[in-house]
């Protein structure tokens, strides 16, 4: 006889969770803000963490190195007193150009918004027919665009093999209640065409493995994988993350996932019930948002 699937423990206050943890890889867009503003209640948690001894460090997918997220936040209003550190997927994708020697690289993104990483590169810009690879922050024009738009470009990627570093593995992002493509969007149709794709950050493991490691020169010692919590809005990035390194994890509701699970703000449980029936990642607890 099959067993009924449940969803995880629906909390309203994460206070009582994390007095178990040293650590905490927080996500950024959906959980501390919205695009617009900082929520609060979840700045609050960080602090509180903190206050108890707890190590914050930010693990975001934006495409721009740590300087560039830290001037976000401040820009929503989040304290920079909220978190220890920041992991960006700017920087590991910056790495990992410079790691492979890569001497020209051609540029998909918004010039304007990443110019810092653009600016950051050990390798040359150039044109799609002189480049050892591509690097891809977001689209040009994420108004207009879609993934589609690249693909005659990515054709002539793909003829050429050249490997396609995506600064961004996150396929939409929500911004103020509306959803817009990211680099991964385009990432993924290169990948599904067979090209060969570098994804730099969650749900990969060099986001959290960088995570740690910063979480460790803060503390000063080894920190155990059962001393790390992570909280996110993603069961594909946050999540399915969280779970490949071993760690356990607080699913936001509220967030990217929230036209399918709330209702009128409120949780619709039944929903949560299909969004973690296996194979999905199940988080330790589900909350509309994030609260101490």
């Amino acid at each position: 006889m099959s067993r009924r699937h449940t969803h995880p423990p629906i909390i309203a206050h994460v206070a009582p969770l994390l007095a178990d943890y040293d650590v905490m890889f927080c996500d950024v867009w959906g959980v501390l803000h919205d695009g617009h503003r900082a929520f609060d209640s979840a700045c609050d948690a960080l602090l509180r963490f903190k206050a108890a001894g707890g190590t914050v460090v930010l693990v975001s997918n934006a495409p721009v190195p740590e300087e560039g997220v830290a001037a976000m936040l401040d820009s929503r209003g989040v304290p920079r007193a909220a978190y220890d550190a920041i992991v960006a997927s700017g920087d590991i994708a910056l790495r990992h150009v410079a790691d492979k020697g890569y001497q020209a690289v051609y540029c998909i993104g918004p010039a304007d918004r990443d110019s810092l990483t653009f600016k950051r590169l050990t390798a040359a810009r150039a044109d799609l027919d002189a480049a050892d690879a591509i690097l891809c922050t977001g689209l040009n024009d994420d108004r207009s665009e879609t993934a589609e738009t690249y693909r005659p470009l990515l054709q002539q990627a793909r003829a050429r093999n050249l490997p396609f570093v995506c600064a961004n593995p996150d396929l939409v992002v929500d911004v103020g209640g509306h959803q817009y493509l990211c680099a991964g969007a385009i990432a993924d149709l290169y990948e599904r065409m067979d090209g060969e794709v570098f994804w730099a950050g969650k749900p990969h493991a060099n986001a959290y493995a960088t995570a740690r490691a910063t979480a460790e020169r803060l503390r000063g010692q080894p920190v155990p994988l059962e001393r790390i919590i992570a909280i996110g809005d993603s069961v594909r990035t946050d999540m399915k993350g969280a779970q490949a390194f071993g760690i356990p994890a607080i699913f936001v509701a509220s967030g990217i996932h929230r036209d399918e699970t709330m209702s009128a703000g409120s949780l619709r449980a039944g929903v949560l019930e299909r969004l973690f029936a296996p194979p999905a990642p199940v988080p330790l607890a589900v909350m509309e948002r994030l609260a101490w």
